[in-house]
């Protein structure tokens, strides 16, 4: 093989003879990305009272590698609204700009407005959801879709909490919890507990909602594999808007439990 860096993987030409360019199919099909490569895992998110708190670990996986630990999968916009990514993060990445334009183009109109004070940004968390949405559902139907499965936590129109999801379909819904990848099987049914119902937001404080979804990180970490236990974690309330903490880590771990854990190899009873 030839191992020079502007040839790597070809065969040596002065070896094997030069390479007839003709077997390739100049006009060959449009090849879009079959599959994720580098992904993050689980998002979890869950109403209280006041508004809405959303966490997600900070590693992203090179297939089954831990490979990249720094990665920030929460994403700030307009002090009303943060949006958790799930899946590939090349696809997070072109979202991240996105909404950066966006937010700018936003920022820009309010300030220009003609009246006397700067107008409020006209994007809130519902808004921002169903532009979202859209956006995936466009690139769905160009079969080019986006392998991001997103949560918008923030406040309404009204300044009432308001958590909603998206895929790489374009499937929307709502619910007092949510959760992504792995989380959905895990964390949603110690969410569940606290907030079985919307009626049951309206009790629950914001401590409460904050520890149970610290909680849910924790559980992620003990059986997750792709999981870390350096997350970030958001609250956004009417009073403060957005409140984001990164680089949090898990407290109070408990490996004990590992010893009951039975199912793997010979069994001794």
């Amino acid at each position: 093989m030839d191992h020079r860096p502007h040839a790597w993987g070809r065969p040596r030409d002065d070896v094997y003879g030069a390479y007839d360019a003709s077997y390739m199919q100049p006009n060959h099909p449009v090849q879009h990305t079959q599959s994720p490569v580098v992904t993050g895992t689980s998002v979890v998110a869950m109403k209280f009272k006041d508004g809405v708190v959303i966490a997600a670990d900070n590693l992203a996986s090179y297939g089954s590698l831990a490979r990249f630990t720094d990665v920030k999968r929460l994403r700030t916009f307009a002090d009303t609204s943060v949006v958790g990514f799930g899946g590939d993060v090349s696809d997070m990445q072109y979202l991240d700009r996105h909404l950066t334009e966006l937010a700018i183009d936003e920022a820009y109109s309010g300030a220009t407005s003609s009246s006397s004070s700067p107008q409020q940004p006209t994007l809130n968390a519902r808004n921002l959801h169903k532009y979202l949405s859209k956006l995936l559902y466009s690139r769905r139907s160009k079969f080019d879709p986006l392998w991001n499965h997103l949560l918008v936590a923030g406040l309404d129109e009204d300044k009432k909490p308001f958590l909603a999801a998206a895929d790489l379909l374009g499937t929307t819904f709502t619910s007092p919890s949510l959760a992504t990848g792995y989380g959905s099987m895990l964390a949603q049914p110690i969410m569940r507990r606290l907030v079985p119902d919307e009626a049951a937001v309206a009790s629950v404080s914001r401590q409460e909602a904050v520890d149970c979804v610290q909680e849910c990180m924790k559980v992620l970490f003990y059986r997750d594999a792709r999981s870390l236990s350096t997350y970030s974690i958001a609250v956004i309330t009417k009073e403060k808007g957005v409140e984001l903490k990164e680089d949090e880590q898990l407290e109070n771990q408990s490996w004990a439990f590992a010893d009951r854990i039975k199912g793997y190899g010979t069994q001794t009873v």
